[in-house]
């Protein structure tokens, strides 16, 4: 499939292998096994798009980070030869153009330098590891009283809407400054936008009433400024350093982000400990820091939520893993199968939270790695000992089979999970 440096790839469109990220049914949290497939025929192969282009697959640990830390490789799904993974995607792109739009929003992730690094030195500061360890302990206390408030009701109980949703929504309300009241409309906003059944129209709408939300606050924080992030924000916007929307789409960003995500870790997280009794007792018997924070990365690593790919498309004539791909072409890095690459992580199927696997590609690599990694890690850090703990019985009350899982997001994860005691 991969041709020899420098010269061309001469398969056609029709000859090329669908890109296909269906999860196996028998063990969904595993990469797609169309994925493992390009992955065993090497590091770089081309596969076809629902619209009949093609792009260059990218499941080897090393040529991910290389894609991910080339500067000739661009984040901007804006531009001519950036990959659209679906139909929606690509109406929703074609529709923000004819508005008049040079981004899709979602602030910096989608934008490459001087834009990006400019907007994104801005929100370092709410994501240092000193101003995330200041909120462990309110975090703790959030955990608590949610696993209180279960154990005193019926049973058995969907873990994703009494703990593994609300968690990290009060946990981003607090540290940005936004009514957890309001959680609601966030929540369902953002699942309208990650998940890949959602047309152009309604997801630019849900993408616009979030806009539309936090602005108004933003306008709100102006006047009556707190200690929160989006009063830092509205700050930077009155200093003249953020325009009204960049500081408003950084707000958008900072609170879908910093729910959807993590939520979906606490739920398939849980899950795979409950499914590996061995580990699960391992973690919740430990009292070592540095064991509760070795599993949480290998839970990243093993599960890869962030799944599906990235979209990259090269500027330039660029070589990865001795292929040269040509400027215009698109790259799809893919997380899950980095995570599995057994150069870099030995027996990569098998679950081991004493593994030191910090390499994961699962908060991405280079100058787009996810920002907001010290949030999550702490949050998940507090979970999974906590809930393992203070529940001991705690067990699955339905079949694997029976547990809907998001096979249609761009954010892998599970509607419900039916758990008891």
């Amino acid at each position: 499939m991969t041709s020899a440096v420098g010269s061309p790839a001469h398969d056609t469109p029709s000859e090329l292998p669908e890109y296909d990220i269906s999860r196996p049914a028998r063990c969904p949290l595993d990469p797609a096994p169309a994925m493992r497939a390009r992955q065993a025929e090497g590091p770089l192969t081309r596969i076809r798009l629902w619209d009949g282009s093609t792009a260059w697959l990218v499941t080897g640990h090393e040529a991910h980070r290389a894609a991910l830390a080339d500067q000739r490789v661009s984040a901007d799904p804006m531009r001519p030869g950036a990959p659209k993974l679906s139909a929606q995607e690509a109406s929703m792109t074609e529709e923000l153009r004819k508005r008049g739009k040079d981004s899709v929003g979602l602030s910096f992730i989608m934008m490459d330098d001087p834009e990006h690094i400019r907007l994104r030195r801005m929100a370092t500061s709410a994501f240092t590891i000193k101003r995330i360890e200041a909120i462990r302990v309110p975090t703790q206390r959030i955990v608590d009283e949610l696993i209180d408030t279960m154990l005193e009701g019926p049973k058995p109980v969907d873990l994703v809407d009494a703990f593994a949703l609300p968690v990290p929504s009060l946990v981003i309300s607090e540290l940005l400054g936004v009514p957890y009241d309001d959680h609601e409309f966030f929540q369902t906003n953002s699942k309208a936008i990650i998940n890949r059944r959602t047309s152009g129209e309604d997801r630019l709408a849900a993408r616009q009433q979030l806009i539309d939300y936090l602005g108004e606050l933003l306008n709100e924080k102006l006047t009556r400024p707190g200690e929160d992030l989006l009063s830092g924000l509205a700050e930077r916007n009155k200093a003249g350093e953020l325009t009204h929307e960049e500081a408003t789409e950084m707000g958008v960003l900072m609170l879908f982000a910093g729910h959807e995500t993590t939520a979906n870790m606490i739920t398939l997280g849980t899950l795979t400990l409950l499914q590996h009794p061995d580990q699960l007792a391992l973690l919740r018997g430990t009292d070592d820091p540095r064991l509760v924070a070795s599993a949480v990365d290998e839970l990243l690593r093993w599960i890869t939520i962030t799944h599906g790919g990235l979209r990259r498309v090269a500027l330039e004539d660029i070589e990865i893993a001795g292929q040269i791909i040509r400027a215009g072409e698109g790259i799809i890095p893919v997380n899950e199968t980095a995570n599995r690459d057994p150069s870099v992580f030995p027996d990569p199927d098998r679950l081991d939270i004493t593994r030191d696997a910090r390499l994961h590609a699962t908060f991405g690599y280079g100058i787009h790695q996810c920002l907001g990694q010290p949030l999550a890690r702490m949050e998940l850090q507090v979970v999974y000992p906590t809930l393992l703990r203070r529940i001991p019985t705690l067990a699955l009350a339905a079949d694997l089979g029976e547990i809907p899982f998001k096979h249609d997001g761009f954010v892998f994860g599970a509607y419900e999970l039916p758990v008891t005691w």
